[in-house]
């Protein structure tokens, strides 16, 4: 039997990591209600998953808007009758933000990512566990890479709002656990396969005087394995936390840093 089997998914954001654990989560049972910005990306998730047999509808959708991803889980719920599990994968472009010396950073660009992060996974973690606790089940997942715990130079605002996320993953467990509700947040490096890790490389090689391939070999070299998390080692790993095989597993990081990070 898979995984996940007759499990209701809500992801949030239709880039590299919202489409992958999307597709992971299908291929493993899940019935997912993917939601994005952009139709296009949308689609070509959609159609892929269909045509490998998955179970897959699509919303455009702003998570920053509180009032659209109430809806958008009304639907989820009269449709599917019930939500196993939340992820939220939303991403903001990274020029202007990260690569700066935080006394040449403006407050709008160092609160940026701290206020976009915090309010929609805030927004996105209310509407599940609103719904989870009446249930009595479900699982919340963040993803976060490890400067938030290692809080690298020329990061800006990013370590205070994957600190927080992680900070909201805890207090959700801490609030909720009782009622079956777990919350895990799932620590990575940075991840190649994604887009976003060409311009936050480049980003950074420029920033320290050095190559882009540089600055990847620097950042491979700061782990035991001297190779950086993959994208199917996250969704691997988002599977098996989301499963019941990890039931046990709540208000906590789950350590995917291979490690760059060791607690």
């Amino acid at each position: 039997m898979k995984r996940l089997q007759n499990k209701v998914v809500v992801v949030y954001g239709n880039g590299t990591v919202g489409g992958s654990v999307a597709k992971a989560f299908a291929r493993e049972g899940a019935r997912v209600f993917l939601t994005g910005r952009t139709v296009k990306k949308l689609n070509t998730i959609a159609d892929e998953i269909l045509f490998d047999g998955g179970i897959i509808e699509t919303a455009q959708l702003d998570a920053l808007d509180e009032q659209a991803v109430e809806e958008h889980m009304n639907e989820v719920i009269e449709k599917a009758g019930k939500i196993d599990i939340s992820f939220n994968a939303i991403g903001i472009l990274q020029r202007g933000i990260q690569g700066i010396p935080l006394t040449e950073l403006s407050a709008e660009s160092f609160s940026l990512p701290v206020i976009t992060y915090t309010h929609s996974h805030f927004i996105t973690a209310k509407a599940a566990a609103i719904r989870m606790v009446k249930q009595g089940y479900g699982v919340i997942l963040m993803h976060t890479p490890n400067a938030s715990r290692i809080s690298p130079p020329f990061v800006g605002g990013m370590v205070p709002a994957w600190a927080a996320m992680e900070g909201l993953c805890r207090s959700l467990s801490v609030e909720f656990g009782q009622y079956g509700l777990r919350s895990v947040c799932l620590l990575t490096t940075g991840i190649p396969e994604t887009s976003l890790i060409d311009e936050v490389w480049d980003i950074h090689g420029k920033a320290h005087g050095i190559t882009f391939e540089q600055f990847h070999s620097a950042m491979e070299s700061r782990t035991h394995r001297n190779r950086l998390t993959t994208l199917k080692e996250l969704t691997d790993a988002a599977i098996f936390v989301a499963s019941d095989e990890g039931s046990a597993i709540t208000g906590t990081i789950f350590n995917l840093t291979a490690g760059m990070i060791v607690e």
